[in-house]
């Protein structure tokens, strides 16, 4: 076997900020965890390849333990493997683990919906910032932006089912990260989902029985669009 040089991480961490309460809504693990993804995202690892902690955190200018946090977090979410005596790899993921991971996803924000009906029914408008948010991103052609207010619109939804076990585990699938491999993979745009956040919405403004149903039907619809798209490549 060809033995391959390890390759840097060739990213910067954003600047540490001035402020230190800006460091503590934004932890140093979670910008590192941000840079590894955005590393996947690029292929700047290829599936099988090493992350070697103590490179990483040397050339981040960090220490050890937060770039080990980060690692975990993204072994979590089957998008790393740790490997006896070799330290962390890249998995193969693809659509396939899309396909096992949006139903469950599907499925808890089926629950959280039904749970949240009345609340949201009651007092929609944290749904509604998140549609005008996205909608704005969308105009502005701002992917990051998009990302984050269309997972901020499911994460409400959870929310307001005022279940913590059930917010929990959805946060345990890590929607943001699996959102954004969605959007690279399918080049799907996201405006176009607006008009599902937009409708989802009036539904539980006007306490429709289907709404449920139709929050996991959306979510479905990303993995069902990702499973077209490699046939058809097949």
């Amino acid at each position: 076997m060809t033995h391959r040089p390890e390759r840097s991480l060739m990213v910067d961490l954003p600047e540490r900020p001035d402020d230190p309460a800006r460091l503590s809504r934004n932890p140093l693990r979670e910008q590192i965890r941000r840079v590894l993804v955005d590393g996947l995202l690029a292929g700047r690892w290829q599936p099988g390849e090493r992350i070697v902690e103590r490179r990483v955190a040397a050339e981040l200018n960090v220490s050890q333990a937060p770039v080990r946090e980060a690692l975990r977090e993204l072994e979590a979410l089957r998008l790393i493997e740790s490997v006896p005596n070799k330290g962390a790899r890249v998995r193969d993921f693809g659509v396939a683990d899309m396909a096992e991971i949006y139903p469950v996803r599907a499925g808890l924000e089926l629950v959280a919906a039904e749970l949240a009906a009345q609340r949201l029914a009651r007092d929609p408008r944290p749904l509604e910032r998140e549609v005008e948010a996205l909608k704005r991103a969308s105009s502005t052609g701002d992917i990051e932006e998009q990302i984050k207010h269309s997972v901020e619109f499911h994460r409400e939804v959870v929310r307001a089912a005022g279940n913590s076990v059930l917010l929990h585990t959805w946060e345990s699938l890590g929607v943001e990260v699996w959102t954004a491999l969605s959007v690279r993979w399918l080049d799907m745009e996201l405006h176009a989902k607006a008009a599902d956040h937009a409708r989802i919405t009036e539904a539980f403004r006007s306490s429709d029985p289907q709404v449920g149903r139709m929050l996991s039907d959306h979510v479905l619809n990303y993995v069902e669009a990702a499973l077209r798209t490699r046939d058809s490549v097949h």
